[in-house]
């Protein structure tokens, strides 16, 4: 990481509005940034432990140990708000979309299929997500931080093709809650790909990895972590919305 990064002055342009918690946009180094000061989060009563901004952190580590690059460059600093999380800006293509809505049941080629719904108009529509190898990776990883916030708007898709995710505040927790848009490979198995990436993910997390996130997340969290990844390897699919709990996060977009 450029020390300047962690060092030099974070200038504040505006604040992104609306926004559940605190989040700003400024600059460090001539480099564009997101900032989430911790003293700017509302608190959770199902997420008691921590800060929003470690778990975002801790997110970014897993993402690096995939090699899939999910999440982008993402830590903690001292900001003109008190410490928080920063993250390096990413500028989406503004005419790519990886989740949206069609009317009807008219799912195009190349597209999957989420769930139904009415409109402002009580007209049906389609929640649909494409169905790319690099959104796929982004439900993998979801599935193993446990993501309970994958909202269409968390997806940015990238010129060229790939795809990243953002706002992992809400993750790692000890129960299984799962709530994302990209229901759209759910009981599928899981690729040769997925299945050595999740395999050198499980050695991380006993070696390097595991010792960074417990210093970002609880010692229970990073335990289950290990529970979901090994479960996630021994039923060798993508996981399925289940009873007892919303699996889609709400608004989805």
């Amino acid at each position: 990481m450029d020390p300047v990064l962690l060092t030099g002055e974070l200038t504040l342009h505006g604040r992104v509005m609306p926004a559940s918690n605190a989040t700003f946009v400024g600059e460090i180094g001539g480099r564009r940034v997101i900032y989430k000061p911790v003293a700017g989060e509302r608190p959770l009563w199902d997420f008691p432990d921590g800060t929003l901004a470690a778990r975002e952190e801790a997110a970014y580590l897993v993402s690096v140990a995939t090699g899939w690059d999910i999440v982008p460059l993402t830590f903690q600093r001292e900001g003109p708000h008190g410490p928080g999380m920063v993250q390096l800006w990413q500028e989406p293509d503004p005419v790519q979309e990886a989740v949206t809505l069609v009317s009807g049941h008219d799912v195009p080629d190349g597209w999957r299929h989420v769930f139904d719904g009415l409109d402002d108009r009580d007209h049906v529509v389609s929640l649909i997500h494409e169905d790319t190898p690099e959104l796929r990776r982004m439900a993998v990883f979801d599935a193993v931080v446990n993501n309970a916030d994958r909202k269409g708007g968390h997806v940015l898709a990238m010129p060229g093709g790939h795809r990243y995710g953002v706002d992992h505040g809400l993750t790692f927790h000890v129960e299984h809650k799962l709530r994302t848009v990209l229901w759209g490979w759910a009981g599928e198995l899981l690729s040769d790909e997925d299945r050595a990436v999740l395999e050198l993910l499980a050695d991380s997390l006993d070696a390097d990895l595991g010792e960074r996130l417990v210093d970002l997340v609880t010692y229970h969290e990073v335990e289950a972590t290990r529970r979901r990844l090994k479960r996630l390897l021994r039923v060798g699919a993508l996981p399925e919305p289940g009873q007892g709990w919303r699996a889609i996060p709400w608004p989805p977009f």
